[in-house]
């Protein structure tokens, strides 16, 4: 499997297009991966509700849309960093991969640094769920005083964000058979914890719209 030569920025994320991101994912390379696409699905619904705010222009409710409106877009931001820093990471696990075990020494050294590569390569994902439940709670906030034109959008910005959520999960558990350090493991563990929860709160998002929108 090959890897890219260098590791992409979020600038670099930021200016890629749709489909060189898509034609990326589909090659035989060893990133992007699904951690990269969890941050890509969880920035899709920092902008969904970034754009139903914009779109919200109620002067009663102008200061939280707006509050919300700034935190959708930092968080947009934040995805993209992670999902670049989830490309970086898993190439660096690939090349610990690569690594020579034909002795009991080089086997131990392969061990050490597969096992050191996969603990970062948890991060970015771990990061990636936070930022979910931060997006879907800027849903549940916006959802009430949002334009009843764009509710569906709403509830399409927590599917988002569940997606991530859960592609993000696989994304830290894939990692850690191989992470020797007994604390840093369980703390991943718990961290991954809150997405049957977010999940549960997506769905009630969804339900609410629903029931909106058949008025």
């Amino acid at each position: 499997m090959d890897s890219p030569s260098t590791a992409p920025s979020a600038d670099d994320v930021d200016r890629q297009s749709l489909g060189g991101f898509l034609g990326q994912l589909a090659a035989r390379l060893a990133a992007p991966g699904a951690g990269a696409t969890a941050g890509i699905e969880a920035a899709l619904s920092a902008s969904l509700v970034a754009m139903v705010g914009r779109f919200t222009t109620d002067e009663e409710h102008a200061a939280l849309v707006g509050e919300i409106v700034a935190e959708a877009d930092a968080q947009r931001e934040a995805c993209l960093a992670a999902a670049a820093d989830d490309e970086a990471a898993f190439s660096a696990v690939a090349a610990a991969m690569k690594m020579p075990r034909d002795s009991e020494e080089e086997k131990a050294s392969r061990k050490q640094a597969m096992g050191a590569a996969q603990l970062d390569a948890a991060q970015p994902p771990r990061r990636i769920i936070d930022i979910a439940v931060a997006l879907t709670s800027l849903a549940e906030r916006i959802l009430p005083v949002a334009n009843r034109n764009l509710v569906s959008d709403v509830a399409a910005a927590t599917a988002a964000a569940c997606a991530a959520a859960t592609t993000a999960r696989l994304a830290v558990e894939t990692n850690l058979a191989g992470i020797e350090d007994d604390g840093a493991r369980q703390e991943l563990t718990d961290a991954v914890a809150v997405v049957d929860e977010l999940t549960a709160r997506a769905d009630a998002v969804e339900a609410e719209v629903r029931r909106l929108i058949a008025r």
